[in-house]
């Protein structure tokens, strides 16, 4: 029979046949070993620092200031403000993962049931896999402009060179994410120095070439008079939603953490100041790109590709490559692969969740990849569709987090009877209405606003009311509305 063991603050899993034969169990989501749990403090800020350093994190700024009508200096204290509230979930969210060594969808079993988790694991697989698919074709980007910097031929090849080098940096992050944990823990302990030098030599580099008051004294681009506030809280919400993502499955990583103490530091050390940073980045060479190259321009691989100088391009390319596999292998392919297992555990293993997400994340971009190949004509660009995506599907996010945080800590007290997880027919049930109700009523609520053109703060503050929203209603459902439910979930105690 499987057997429980505690060492410290750590809960260790033996499974025996009778999990092993579970239709909801395989060896990829189960619980790390306590061995297994290796990350520290150090290797977890890497990560974050190798995640946030992206080309999305460094059009923030333009983002914030050319659609949500902000200022420079409101769009970087907006994008600071953001990411300390994110930390909140990411930290809590963290905590049954580092205890448990289990990844995020197991953990929705607890609060959405043995089946039901897959529905709120599902919506965080796909939208993981629209990210994979912008931030490869970034990537194939700076493939295709760094081939053509060594073989002025490739040039010629224009959006094909750019769709085959999408098709390099496919292959380049699946290999790396298949590889395991081990080899992301390396790419990242790598690449986050590097990003970091790079940064800062950056800054002090473009500075001296731009009017600093002049760009800090720009006007926002909002009505006259208008108060800010309304401005700064609707482009809150989009920033949080960027991480909205990672705080639900911030466990996929925790579970590798060698203490609770080494994953709260970690995130704090790597996650607001690299943020921070790496936008005001962006929005001083996007201001410093007219003297640079003659024009705006707003997208650092455009930016670098413009550059005459054939070293700088070619070493600015490298670090944009860099940069890019770097959050894509952690934050945008290991977290879908886990959630495609959980739908179907004995059919997708950890291998196989990898290239689905890879194929998902080509169907996904496929307008742009016939674009680029002349097939289609568009006009659509990626940052607006980003813009607008961050503050809709931050609407879904919001009450699964809160849910979570819920279920854990108030509901549970931080127990999950770490046998029945993996069970059909053990304590958990196999769709947990309380937390079915608590995520559909607030989503179905941000979708009348949205429909019906009333109330459209609800949307616009989607994260902020998704996510309390989705808490309180969870409370109340579990304790007065479904508590059968949930009393058979503590029947073990």
């Amino acid at each position: 029979m499987s057997k429980i063991r505690t060492q410290g603050e750590f809960v260790e899993l033996d499974a025996a046949d009778d999990l092993k034969n579970s239709p909801v169990y395989n060896e990829d989501l189960a619980p790390t070993k306590i061995h297994q749990r290796t990350w520290n403090k150090w290797h977890i800020m890497s990560l974050w620092i190798g995640m946030a350093v992206c080309v999305p994190t460094y059009t923030l700024g333009a983002v914030l200031t050319t659609y949500f009508g902000l200022n420079i200096m409101e769009a970087l204290w907006t994008i600071l403000a953001a990411n300390i509230i994110v930390l909140i979930p990411l930290i809590l969210n963290a905590y049954p993962g580092t205890k448990y060594g289990i990844p995020f969808p197991i953990l929705l079993r607890s609060s959405f049931g043995i089946y039901g988790s897959n529905l709120p694991a599902l919506i965080r697989a796909f939208i993981a896999c629209g990210w994979f698919g912008i931030q490869t074709m970034f990537g194939g980007l700076a493939i295709h402009l760094f081939l053509s910097r060594i073989f002025p031929a490739w040039a010629a090849l224009g959006g094909v060179g750019e769709v085959i080098g999408f098709a390099i940096f496919w292959v380049m992050n699946i290999y790396v994410v298949v590889k395991g944990s081990r080899a992301i823990q390396i790419l990242e302990v790598i690449a986050a120095p590097l990003l970091i030098v790079v940064g800062i030599v950056l800054i002090a580099w473009a500075i001296p070439q731009i009017d600093l008051p002049a760009m800090i004294a720009a006007p926002a681009k909002r009505p006259i008079g208008a108060s800010p506030w309304s401005y700064i809280f609707g482009g809150l919400t989009a920033m949080v939603g960027f991480w909205a993502t990672l705080s639900l499955n911030i466990p996929d990583f925790s579970r590798y953490a060698v203490s609770q103490k080494d994953q709260t530091m970690g995130q704090i050390l790597g996650l607001p100041l690299t943020m921070f940073l790496f936008a005001m980045l962006g929005v001083v060479m996007t201001a410093a790109s007219p003297v640079l190259v003659g024009e705006v321009v707003s997208d650092p691989v455009n930016l670098i590709g413009k550059i005459d100088s054939p070293i700088m391009g070619a070493f600015g390319l490298f670090i944009i490559f860099v940069a890019t596999i770097s959050t894509n292998a952690a934050a945008n392919i290991l977290s879908p692969a886990n959630d495609f297992q959980n739908a179907f555990p004995k059919k997708i293993n950890f291998k196989r969740g990898v290239y689905l997400t890879g194929i998902i994340g080509i169907i996904l971009m496929s307008w742009e990849l016939l674009r680029k190949l002349g097939l289609i004509q568009s006009n659509v660009s990626v940052e607006s569709i980003y813009s607008n995506w961050l503050l809709s599907y931050s609407s879904l996010l919001g009450p699964i987090a809160g849910i979570m945080i819920m279920d854990y800590f108030i509901i549970k007290k931080q127990n999950i009877h770490l046998i029945d997880i993996y069970k059909v027919d053990g304590v958990y049930p196999k769709v947990n209405r309380a937390g079915m109700m608590a995520f559909l009523i607030p989503v179905l609520l941000t979708t009348l606003c949205l429909i019906t053109d009333t109330n459209l703060w609800i949307y616009k503050y989607g994260w902020f009311v998704g996510s309390a929203l989705g808490a309180i209603i969870y409370f109340f459902s579990s304790r007065h509305i479904f508590q059968r439910d949930t009393m058979k979930e503590f029947a073990w105690d």
